[in-house]
């Protein structure tokens, strides 16, 4: 990252802003060495209204308040993010090529198959492993885009039983925790810390999300909370920052990205602690994938027994869909790099590096490069060296709104922009950078789209919406319990919102009962089955299917320490599925955007608050 020049010497300065000139008697010794700072780097419009008579004070210092968050906020300064500004916008208009010198090839990493020894092997290696992680939730979002007013992580995960996706996180989290420590009874328990990277949209509510829930049974300490802030905005290829269309006493800011995570991480002093405490993971997950936690201790086994510095989460990947591939790029003076390359830019890539048919599926009906999901596994001790040269920050870019093609003026105001996902860009060579190919179907259902915005998706692409997101979610548990020997009846298709989707039985669990398939493996007995309009929902770590025959709805809560074995033919007539028509403002926006509602007609409830062991039978 470019750091800024010293600012001129003298009152030279000054010249290009009288009207700043004028107001210095209101500014601190600080303020005017960031004055100077601004000045030096061509910002002199800023101040070009301060001559404005009957201006508060307050609010040209409140601006220079700005200021310095701005300056302090971000690796090298408000100085290198003008220059990196005026690069990248410059690289834009003239259509520079980021990839010119690269060859992209496939990496080489694991593709999973879920179920097989391999796997469970590998689940059994994460699973060690996981008490030394620590978790980072990228979560700066609101659910605006969703056609939700709340912040995404209190959305419900699925409404059979309601659960917010923050409190399916940290089930996870805890269970994981658990059943970590019970395999190295020996040693000292260890507390798996949580980090979730806020915004100023969403820090004080996902505060209040946590604390009116107790945190979900999380201690507190074990939850850090990191602010992301956002940077100046640029109204022309000059990198001249925006002011504010509805305050010319504050400048126009947006979000940079999640890749920010990074930065934070290493100005909060967290990672060099975690080092300090014996841990070797980071895990950086995305706020609304409901299935993430199942494929969680597998790639973490391949993590270890590869030896992998950084390991991308993937799923299979159509030829040309729209998902980032994960490529290897080698550039011509010998530098290479394992990342993502946006869908739209590996095609063309491939075809001007010699492979006529481009982004290709292979002889698997897939592509051979696999689709990225942004959820990474870095191993630490590499992580903190990496970020302790570049203070976190990430490669940017910039991608403008041009007036015509002349490229000279913006329809709106731009900003620089990272990802996540690109920290590999600045790794050497012999950094260990790979994959973990998970089913689509076990391990990414993300909820981004509102109704009106999936309903367009061209067919046979994922909706990506609340109402395929909750689905996913019983299709996973059926074909697990499928793989577990349980009968489970064909889903059939109905469509809510205008999106056609697969309506499995409606199976959930807590993350307790089944971290991973060994455990689920175990708790089925006998034959059992599952009509296709039963909805069942466990509740408890010992909870044991045996010759279990569900038509209709059962629902099993144990506390830990409560032996339950449910067995025997269990008939009624369950929950009945009702469309919701989104565009209803009477029906809560947790269910419009879903598409769909529960009439629960008939049910068998059962609730074991004392340990014990119990016999569940009709």
């Amino acid at each position: 990252m470019e750091m800024p020049s010293e600012p001129p010497s003298g009152d030279r300065w000054a010249e290009a802003a009288p009207a700043l000139l004028m107001n210095l008697r209101v500014l601190s010794p600080h303020q005017i060495e960031l004055a100077k700072l601004l000045l030096s780097e061509g910002q002199s419009h800023l101040f070009s209204h301060w001559s404005d008579p009957g201006v508060e004070d307050e609010r040209k210092i409140n601006l220079f308040e700005q200021v310095a968050r701005l300056n302090r906020s971000y690796p090298g300064g408000l100085a290198a993010y003008i220059r990196n500004a005026r690069r990248l916008l410059a690289d834009s208009k003239s259509g520079a090529n980021p990839f010119d010198g690269f060859t992209p090839s496939v990496p080489s990493g694991e593709v999973l198959t879920f179920g097989d020894d391999n796997f469970m092997n590998l689940e059994e290696i994460g699973l060690k492993e996981v008490r030394r992680a620590a978790f980072i939730l990228v979560a700066g979002g609101l659910g605006e885009r969703l056609g939700y007013k709340g912040i995404k992580l209190s959305l419900p995960r699925e409404i059979t039983t309601g659960s917010c996706f923050l409190k399916h996180y940290v089930d996870s989290i805890l269970t994981l925790e658990e059943a970590s420590n019970r395999l190295v009874e020996d040693e000292e328990r260890k507390k798996i810390p949580l980090v979730i990277m806020t915004s100023d949209d969403t820090h004080q509510a996902t505060i209040h999300l946590l604390e009116s829930n107790f945190y979900f049974g999380m201690e507190p300490t074990q939850v850090v909370l990191v602010k992301q802030e956002k940077v100046a905005c640029l109204q022309d290829n000059d990198a001249s920052l925006a002011l504010d269309p509805a305050d010319k006493y504050k400048i126009q800011t947006k979000p940079h990205g999640h890749g920010d995570v990074h930065a934070l991480l290493y100005s909060s002093g967290l990672l060099k602690r975690w080092q300090k405490e014996g841990l070797k993971w980071v895990l950086f997950f995305q706020d609304t994938n409901g299935l993430l936690f199942k494929a969680i201790p597998a790639s973490l086994g391949v993590s270890a027994s590869r030896g992998y510095h950084v390991n991308s989460l993937a799923v299979p990947r159509k030829a040309k869909e729209a998902i980032g591939g994960i490529t290897r790029l080698t550039h011509t003076d010998g530098r290479t790099m394992v990342i993502n390359v946006e869908y739209n830019q590996l095609d063309p890539l491939l075809r001007a590096s010699g492979y006529i048919d481009g982004d290709a599926n292979s002889e698997t009906g897939f592509s051979p490069y696999p689709g990225n999901i942004n959820q990474l596994i870095l191993e630490i001790e590499p992580y903190v060296q990496e970020v302790s040269k570049t203070h976190g920050a990430i490669a940017e870019f910039v991608n403008p709104k041009y007036k015509d093609s002349t490229k000279t003026s913006f329809k709106s105001s731009t900003r620089l922009e990272c990802m996540m996902q690109d920290y590999p860009k600045t790794l050497p060579p012999s950094a260990r950078v790979g994959f973990t190919v998970i089913d689509t179907w076990l391990a990414y259902a993300p909820v981004k789209n509102n109704p009106g915005d999936a309903a367009m998706v061209p067919k046979g692409n994922p909706y990506h919406s609340a109402t395929s997101g909750e689905m996913a979610i019983y299709r996973a548990n059926c074909l697990i319990l499928r793989k577990a020997g349980v009968q489970v009846a064909d889903p059939v298709i109905k469509s809510f919102n205008n999106q056609e989707v697969e309506v499995w039985p409606r199976v959930t669990w807590r993350s307790k009962w089944g971290p991973t398939f060994s455990e689920v493996k175990k708790k089925v007995r006998g034959e059992c089955s599952i009509t296709q309009k039963s909805t069942l929902v466990i509740d408890g770590r010992d909870v044991y299917l045996e010759g279990l025959s569900l038509d209709g709805s059962l629902l099993v809560s144990a506390v830990d320490g409560a032996e339950v074995r449910v067995g025997g033919s269990f008939h009624n007539k369950g929950w009945n599925l009702e469309h919701v028509d989104y565009r209803d403002e009477a029906i809560s926006e947790e269910l419009r955007i879903r598409g769909f509602r529960f009439e629960r007609l008939e049910q068998v409830k059962m609730n074991y608050p004392e340990p014990g062991s119990y016999s569940l039978k009709p």
